[in-house]
């Protein structure tokens, strides 16, 4: 069965995470998507963990369902190269610092005029005009920037956050618009620009926080949310952590006290609805926690699924895999190669019932395609092996 976006043919100029999760999800989706990398080490995060050398398993995270080609951008010829295949490409994704592609010659202006019906994606720390365009930047620093990180640590002691939360919004923001921009060229015939930043997607993605920053003045912290929506964690009595969220319906309440052989807290002004438990939440927090500490965690978990409350236990990233219902769910994919053996890679997170997403490609050794790719573009046996000799391949 034909795949979503068969057909479409990406040139993926990105490295490390936000470029590369945009193209992945494309290549997810059908689209033939061809990784162009520097000849001899290519994309940085090929060497990222020691072993096994050009293909980590940071490499391979992102980089499922690509081809690759190198290419040396820097030279008359791969300029040349480049541009050859963006005459028939529909998108192109970078996420080079602004104004690179335009000094190599390869940016969305120059894509244009010879293919306008090109979608052009760039993807920067901070957008591609004000104050902070030419500053570096990583994930660390969008989330910074964005707010995001103060609601994640506790500002009086602060640490750096545990996920590259901004590198991956900055990829999924990325896709969204270049899947908004293929669909608009359905109906005008025109390619378009396409942008986003990692501050820009995070600040999206933290849109609610803002708004309610905005409409009431208070500006929210670490916790801020717990109260809102009423999430509480606890250790049970054998070590082990857990949370329940409370949120609506009332039932919730009613059952987490149910569950505490405490059905007094249903009735004490404190706890009494929703906006009571917002205002004394650290109150109920401590109360709860000398309760939960006297039982094992599975006792809890039982009680509280009985009784329909939302719980579950925190897992670590290992123990995900021990979850009957990720075990249903089926989230892994083996991937064979020739080298390493079986390894596992983690499914797209959405389900197509009549355009299937699968992983037809494992990720490629670095130039494992320049051949068939220039092949495919009318260059020579003979003029393959010139470029690979003088390193523009």
């Amino acid at each position: 069965m034909a795949r979503a976006l068969e057909g479409i043919r990406v040139l993926d100029l990105s490295s490390y995470i936000a470029g590369p999760f945009a193209t992945m999800f494309l290549g997810d989706l059908g689209a033939e998507v061809i990784k162009i990398e520097t000849p001899r080490e290519g994309d940085p995060f090929r060497t990222w963990d020691k072993e096994p050398k050009l293909y980590s398993p940071t490499f391979c995270s992102f980089n499922r369902n690509k081809k690759s080609l190198t290419l040396n951008l820097q030279t008359p010829q791969g300029k040349e190269i480049f541009l050859r295949l963006a005459r028939d490409a529909d998108v192109i994704v970078e996420n080079f610092r602004p104004g690179v592609v335009e000094r190599l010659g390869i940016g969305y202006e120059t894509v244009r005029g010879i293919n306008p019906r090109i979608i052009y994606c760039s993807i920067s720390a901070f957008g591609q005009s004000g104050p902070y365009r030419e500053r570096p930047g990583y994930d660390t620093i969008g989330q910074a920037l964005s707010g995001l990180l103060s609601l994640l640590t506790d500002l009086e002691s602060p640490k750096g956050p545990g996920a590259a939360f901004s590198d991956h919004l900055g990829g999924i923001y990325g896709c969204y618009g270049v899947l908004g921009a293929l669909l608009a060229r359905e109906r005008t015939g025109q390619g378009q620009m396409v942008e986003t930043s990692l501050l820009e997607a995070t600040m999206s993605f933290i849109g609610y926080s803002i708004t309610q920053c905005l409409f009431t003045g208070e500006v929210p912290r670490m916790g801020s949310r717990l109260k809102q929506a009423q999430v509480y964690a606890f250790v049970a009595g054998d070590g082990f952590p857990f949370v329940i969220h409370l949120s609506h319906p009332p039932k919730f309440w009613e059952g987490v006290t149910e569950v505490a052989r405490r059905p007094d807290l249903r009735n004490d002004p404190r706890f009494r609805d929703r906006h009571a438990r917002i205002k004394n939440y650290e109150e109920l927090e401590e109360i709860l926690k000398e309760i939960f500490r006297t039982e094992p965690r599975e006792h809890w978990l039982k009680s509280l699924e009985e009784r329909d409350v939302p719980c579950a236990p925190i897992r670590t990233v290992h123990e995900v895999f021990e979850d009957p219902q990720v075990r249903h769910l089926d989230r892994l994919v083996t991937i064979q190669d020739a080298e390493l053996g079986a390894f596992q890679l983690v499914k797209n997170g959405a389900n197509l019932r009549g355009t299937p997403i699968d992983i037809g490609l494992a990720p490629p050794k670095l130039g494992e395609h320049s051949e068939e790719i220039l092949r495919q573009v009318g260059y020579s046996a003979a003029e393959i092996g010139d470029y690979r000799d003088k390193g523009i391949i």
